[in-house]
């Protein structure tokens, strides 16, 4: 009869792990949990993923790991907060859209009482809580993180800030607020946000690492958002790099994502949004201007890598970091806003900040790098941030920790930030209620991810699994591999393209004509979908992201 020992015994001389995930024993502490969100990224951004920045802490973490190269999220930064902290729809969850509509039902602005949030339920098993970075759920004190579940926390309420200090940069917040634990609190002066969130996270985990109990630890960067700005020693590297200009650096990544096996041999590189001015029609200044700000962006993306690189070691130095899953992910697809030249921003924005290029990247210079950048960093798919495309929402996902097998592999498989909650929840063993402080909830809408993390599935949705995405007009949802999309305001059923993903990755045939059944199969289960989450589709004003 073979014993767990000499189970175990054949493992360590086999190299294999026959108790993947570990479930929680008495002997045994159940795992940490590192959730770390980068805010605007591109998916082509990370060296491991095709991209040209240096990025070698993640790119370890991938050889550790197992890439995602379907993972989706949401097109924009608080609707996909709300979705992967509850493993809900982002109307159930309360944001609708990145705002709020007084009195209505899923747009109220903040996290409702319809879900309950993984640090909420992670609680009940004994696990510490705590988050740094970005909320963007709810401004208010009264919805702030400690009210949904987090034990220590330093937040900025708002969706976006300077990465120095408390100028505002948005009309609803002309300072920048910070919160630390139900307190309002000051920048320290000369901060970095991404260097300062991650001395916070260490320092909450280091203030209890010695109790026995695990963490949930939510690393909410708000890098690379705009504004770009950064030390001078992270983007130097990078100075010249990008002076053939973004069509070239466009190119370059879709036949290195091709290289690195995360996209297929036969993908098709998308023309670039109308509103992308060729790079040869600008004067030499502004291409000069242009190519600095890429230079920015990556020194920005450089600097993120360096801090998860010490979260890493810190986790080492105490004896963690085996015993923790790590998550890293994206929001949403690169951003293309730059509101220091739109009405409604650029008049706070103008008070403090300055877009001249001997300031670029300083703690008073205010620079996006817009459409034209942000379609390099989403190649190879249509677009970006804020459209329901393949560009505003496949974003790179890397997953490793104890029991992940497959190490170094790519995983194609259709997923979305819905599966996060599930996962952490089977890895705690943490049941989900259909009740919670005597009201009911909502069921979570995704799969635990375990299945595939230990090797025993490729994929945990099957081919009639639906998901779908709508915010301010913009909708999508996809079965299978078809997909129907929306990107004309205000909305209307007549304006859904469908596209069949399996051949068309760059979202180019639209198959509405050609394939009318399916186009009919496909409208029939947005209207369920549309009654299932409570989606409400007035005539729509544009929504600026913040």
């Amino acid at each position: 009869m073979i014993t767990k020992s000499k189970l175990i015994l054949l493992g360590i001389l086999f190299g294999t792990s026959f108790f993947p995930l570990q479930k929680e024993t008495p002997s045994q502490k159940p795992q940490n949990i590192l959730l770390i969100v980068a805010d605007d990224l591109g998916y082509a951004d990370l060296g491991s993923f095709g991209g040209d920045i240096d990025t070698p802490h993640l790119d370890e973490l991938a050889n550790q790991g197992i890439r995602f190269s379907r993972f989706h999220s949401s097109p924009l930064c608080a609707t996909s907060r709300a979705m992967f902290l509850t493993g809900n729809d982002n109307h159930i969850a309360g944001m609708g859209i990145q705002g709020r509509r007084e009195g209505v039902v899923g747009y109220e602005g903040y996290l409702s009482e319809r879900i309950i949030t993984i640090p909420q339920l992670l609680q009940t098993k004994g696990y510490h809580t705590y988050m740094a970075g970005k909320w963007h759920l709810g401004a208010e004190p009264q919805h702030h993180p400690g009210q949904k579940g987090f034990e220590k926390y330093f937040i900025t309420p708002q969706g976006g800030a300077n990465h120095y200090n408390n100028f505002g940069i948005l009309p609803q917040a002309p300072i920048s607020k910070y919160y630390e634990s139900e307190r309002e609190v000051e920048w320290p002066e000369g901060a970095y946000s991404t260097d300062f969130y991650t001395d916070k996270l260490i320092e909450y985990i280091g203030s209890n690492a010695k109790d026995g109990k695990p963490f949930f630890s939510f690393a909410a960067y708000t890098s690379p958002h705009w504004p770009l700005q950064v030390d001078e020693k992270y983007w130097k590297k990078y100075e010249g790099r990008y002076d053939s200009g973004y069509e070239k650096l466009k190119r370059q990544r879709f036949e290195s994502l091709k290289k690195a096996g995360m996209i297929p041999e036969d993908a098709l590189l998308p023309p670039s949004h109308p509103n992308v001015k060729a790079w040869d029609s600008l004067s030499p200044e502004e291409q000069k201007m242009e190519a600095r700000k890429m230079e920015l962006y990556a020194g920005m993306v450089d600097n993120l890598d360096y801090n998860i690189g010490r979260l890493i070691q810190y986790l080492k130095e105490i004896g963690e970091y085996e015993n923790t899953l790590i998550v890293f992910m994206s929001d949403n697809g690169a951003a293309a806003e730059d509101f220091y030249y739109e009405d409604g921003f650029k008049e706070l924005i103008r008070e403090n900040h300055t877009d001249a290029y001997e300031a670029m990247g300083k703690p008073n210079s205010f620079i996006s790098y817009g459409p034209q950048w942000a379609e390099a960093g989403s190649s190879p798919f249509k677009y970006y941030k804020g459209f329901t495309t393949e560009g505003g929402m496949n974003v790179p996902m890397i997953i490793s920790g104890p029991g992940v097998e497959n190490k170094g592999s790519i995983n194609d498989s259709f997923l979305t930030l819905l599966d996060l909650a599930p996962t952490f929840y089977d890895l705690a063993e943490a049941s989900y209620p259909a009740e919670w402080n005597g009201k009911m909830v909502k069921p979570l809408l995704g799969a635990s991810l375990l299945p595939v993390l230990t090797g025993k599935q490729q994929a945990i949705h099957a081919d009639d699994y639906v998901f779908g995405m709508e915010h301010n007009g913009y909708a999508m949802l996809r079965k299978g591999n078809w997909k129907i999309l929306n990107t004309t305001r205000p909305f209307q059923l007549d304006n859904f393209q469908l596209y069949n993903l399996s051949t068309d990755l760059a979202e180019q045939i639209d198959l509405k004509d050609q394939e009318p059944a399916k186009l009919q199969e496909m409208l029939g289960e947005w209207e369920k979908f549309t009654n299932r989450v409570g989606i409400i589709l007035p005539t729509p004003t544009a929504q600026n992201d913040n």
